[in-house]
């Protein structure tokens, strides 16, 4: 085969009822992202013709996510639910006839790896052989099995129609499968509903492409990679392995994880290196974490930015929009939400920063709050290099704290403070000599008086 060109069908038609969820199965989330949108990233190569996206009656809810991830795919409908392949049929109309390779992919199966996707479009490109993707499995009860014939593949039998023998099989097939396009359509338009489901089954194709000369080959993964989704155990267990997954990788790229388990990435978590992660972090969707920064335990990161030897938590939240300088120090329960901390910046302890910049080397103290929100719209607070804001102060925004300035603590700021002035916006105090004593003293009266003594 000479052909570069790829399609992909993606099928994403099963209801998934034992999701008990009104949410389609293939968006239910791992790792900060919809299972079907972990396979939309794996399927995309270079070259690729046209990707196809198999939905089920009443799913624009999957099509609406599938095109706002991918501005090259169609969707089509299989309209009754009659098998695998007659899935991968409903999606023939949209594929260039004899041209490369055909890759069909589970919209349920979210861990297969973009590199062992690649290697099985290569394989079938330089060969012309249908390829299918299998594994050793633990334990392959309800999983079709790879029957081989002097190390061939000789065919693919679903699990509810195999014999005894069969089952003992621990070779299982994955779900993908690479076919070349000058045979998908007329494999496809062979199969029978003669099985025990009365479904047409894709696995099929193999038997099918052997009796017209076509040979199967059988590229393996770690069943870890392949295990698919159909309930919230199944999830539970996806995001588990996905999980063990990232760690190893940022583990291998110079992170250090005091305590591994307890870390939580999302999908598009980026570190630097020498990067220290304390015990029970979540990092949300959209973090970018560089080099040496330290994030203590307990702390909540997301849409994020995290500059070069900067320190957080512990049990800090970060928010999205948050921007944290080269050696800025957020301490423990400080929240920051679309806020700019600049370098050498601290925000130590137990504050809320909104809506703001904080200048270079500016220090808040504990308990200052900017006040950006009235209810209605949201207010920026500008606080400039080098400014000292006192402990539980107040900001009300919009307002600007100048270079240098000092605020003294307690105080609720409702104007700009001048660069390097000082600003007190408190109550006075008074003092009323002897005022508590006589205090006392009449309410002790008063209470003898009411108990008759």
């Amino acid at each position: 085969m000479t052909s570069t060109a790829l399609s992909t069908v993606i099928l994403a038609a099963g209801k998934g009822t034992r999701m008990k969820s009104r949410l389609p199965k293939v968006l239910h989330e791992i790792a900060g992202r919809p299972m079907l949108g972990h396979v939309l990233a794996n399927t995309r190569f270079e070259g690729s013709a046209r990707t196809v996206l198999v939905v089920g009656p009443d799913m624009d809810q999957v099509a609406d996510y599938a095109h706002s991830q991918r501005d090259d795919l169609a969707v089509v409908v299989q309209k009754s639910q009659l098998g695998t392949g007659d899935a991968a049929r409903t999606a023939l109309p949209e594929l260039r006839d004899g041209e490369g390779v055909v890759l069909v992919v589970f919209g349920d199966t979210p861990l297969v790896r973009a590199g062992t996707l690649a290697d099985m479009v290569e394989t079938c490109r330089m060969s012309g052989s249908i390829v299918i993707l299998g594994f050793e499995a633990a334990d392959p009860t309800g999983y079709g099995r790879i029957l081989l014939d002097n190390g061939k593949v000789r065919r693919i039998v679903e699990h509810k129609d195999a014999n005894e023998e069969e089952r003992r099989t621990r070779l299982c097939f994955g779900g993908p499968m690479a076919v070349p396009a000058a045979h998908f359509g007329k494999l496809l338009e062979g199969l029978s509903n003669e099985n025990a489901q009365g479904e047409y089954y894709l696995t099929d194709v193999v038997s099918l492409g052997r009796d017209a000369g076509i040979d199967c080959v059988c590229v393996t993964c770690p069943e870890a990679d392949i295990q698919g989704v159909n309930s919230r155990a199944d999830l539970a267990a996806a995001e588990a392995s996905l999980q063990q997954r990232m760690r190893r990788e940022a583990m291998a790229e110079g992170v250090t994880f005091l305590d591994p388990d307890t870390v939580y990435l999302s999908f598009d978590t980026k570190f630097g290196r020498d990067v220290t992660v304390g015990q029970n972090v979540v990092f949300g969707p959209g973090c970018d974490i560089e080099d040496a920064v330290t994030i203590k335990a307990f702390s909540h990161l997301e849409g994020a930015k995290i500059a070069e030897g900067a320190e957080i938590g512990p049990f800090a939240r970060i928010r999205p929009g948050s921007e944290i300088g080269r050696k800025a120090r957020i301490g423990n329960f400080v929240e920051t939400k679309k806020a700019k901390v600049e370098e050498g910046a601290k925000i130590n302890h137990l504050s809320y920063i909104g809506d703001a910049r904080v200048g270079p080397r500016a220090n808040i103290g504990a308990g200052t709050i900017t006040c950006n929100y009235d209810g209605y719209s949201k207010f920026f607070t500008d606080i400039g290099a080098g400014a000292f804001v006192g402990s539980n102060s107040s900001l009300v925004a919009p307002v600007k704290i100048g270079d240098g300035a000092y605020l003294g603590s307690g105080s609720v700021v409702t104007k700009d403070v001048s660069a390097d002035a000082l600003a007190v916006a408190r109550g006075r105090q008074i003092e009323k000599a002897g005022w508590a004593a006589a205090f006392r003293a009449k309410n002790e009266s008063i209470k003898k008086t009411s108990s008759g003594d």
